[in-house]
């Protein structure tokens, strides 16, 4: 899921870290470790293809859970590759009977084909946040502090019906009810999260968030909106309707470019502000976001405040689109390289023999720039995401912790492996 910049050394571990008022979190990797880490995961994925993701995924929750400490006591994961193998292992026999059913239901049925896509497409949507909140069930159980486990109860099934409700609103309204959404379902998953006896609930303001990001809503979603009224408003809908006629007529559909020429102009001039401006101000809204839900998060009597700043968010955006070029320039010397030996070794075969491996040749090339980027996303995002959202909590009442009672029992890892098949996990 989920800055106070400590320009001093941290304190010591413990008391004495609150004793000083010093923000008693901190993070101790180093990314040099966590590239390792990546490459060797990902130069096993390409070679197992994709079997050895789940090993990856253990391993860099473990480097990320055991480098943060909380007043001095590392966080622990004990999570294990063959869990997240089995469970997406059972997520995929749930899921493969399904969608062969609906298939066959759209083939037996001709009338009800036309049902399947949306039907198919609501269960998906379901299914997707039930395994949302179950994978976060079995996070949660295999993360340890101070030798007592998190835990999260509550009905998965009634969180999808919640998450696929605000969601569509979401998406209805074209982001507006955002952080409405966003506070009701952080109330429920944080409201239903345990650490030992402590029950979590969280206090994040949907009416604070919409004011702070209302202004990059208008941003956004503004020059869009207004283009496709002004696009509207500046067609000669009679003229128009004349053209249409016409072009009827005679089967000529040039005559109908003119009159929509402006319109469509105005739309896509338009959008491509709206989408500029949503990839300069992504950093300000995740930043914003992320200090909201840390500042929001409470645990009985505990709770946390995050002072992470907008400009560190951009750093670190700032620093991947520098790697990725970089890394941009080398693949496409690569690729031209690797083209040219091909050449060179295939002169003299038949085009059948050409087309064969330069086909193989490009899916590779493709499958490991993806797997080079996702490196340098995992490094310079991730990372350093986590290592400044860490860092910037501040804790109140810590001391609270030295009292917690252990409960909660470990969760399968079914939610885990749906969330993974679904492609709607998270690390």
């Amino acid at each position: 899921m989920t800055h106070l910049d400590i320009t001093a050394p941290a304190a010591p571990a413990g008391a004495g870290a609150v004793a000083t008022g010093r923000t008693p979190v901190r993070f101790l990797g180093h990314p040099r470790a966590y590239w390792r880490i990546l490459i060797r995961g990902n130069a096993l994925m390409l070679v197992t293809l994709g079997i050895y993701r789940f090993w990856l995924n253990t391993d860099m929750r473990r480097f990320l859970w055991s480098n943060t400490e909380v007043a001095g006591h590392g966080l622990e994961y004990t999570g294990t590759a063959r869990e997240l193998l089995i469970g997406f292992l059972i997520a995929l026999a749930i899921l493969l009977p399904v969608n062969a059913l609906l298939f066959l239901i759209a083939l037996a049925i001709p009338t009800m084909a036309t049902l399947t896509t949306p039907l198919t497409f609501l269960f998906l949507a379901l299914l997707g946040h039930y395994a949302v909140f179950r994978a976060r069930r079995y996070r949660l159980t295999r993360t340890v502090l101070r030798g007592v486990r998190f835990y999260q109860t509550g009905s998965a099934i009634r969180y999808a019906v919640c998450g696929l409700f605000w969601w569509t609103l979401t998406v209805l309204t074209l982001g507006l009810l955002y952080p409405l959404a966003q506070a009701q379902l952080d109330r429920f998953k944080i409201g239903n999260t345990h650490f030992g006896d402590l029950v979590g609930r969280f206090e994040g303001s949907a009416g604070s968030l919409f004011l702070r990001g209302f202004l990059m809503w208008l941003l956004v979603v503004g020059p869009t909106i207004g283009g496709f009224i002004l696009g509207v408003a500046n067609i000669d809908w009679p003229e128009l309707g004349k053209t249409i006629e016409a072009a009827a007529d005679s089967g000529d559909i040039g005559d109908l470019v003119g009159p929509a020429f402006l319109a469509v102009q105005t739309a896509i001039l338009a959008t491509s502000a709206g989408v500029l401006a949503a990839v300069v101000l992504y950093p300000v809204f995740q930043a914003m976001v992320l200090r909201w839900w840390a500042s929001g998060l409470r645990f009985s009597e505990v709770s946390l405040r995050s002072s992470l700043r907008t400009g560190q968010v951009y750093r670190i955006y700032v620093r991947f689109l520098g790697y990725s070029i970089l890394f941009g320039l080398v693949a496409a010397l690569v690729a031209v390289l690797g083209a040219f030996i091909i050449g060179q070794f295939m002169g003299s075969q038949g085009s059948e023999a050409k087309e064969v491996v330069a086909t193989l040749a490009l899916l590779v090339g493709y499958v490991a720039a993806a797997l080079v980027y996702s490196t340098i996303y995992q490094v310079t995002v991730r990372l350093a995401l986590w290592k400044c959202l860490m860092e910037s909590l501040d804790i109140s009442n810590i001391a609270a912790l030295e009292r917690v009672s252990a409960a909660g029992a470990p969760s399968s890892a079914i939610g885990e492996g749906l969330a993974d098949a679904l492609d709607v996990g998270g690390l």
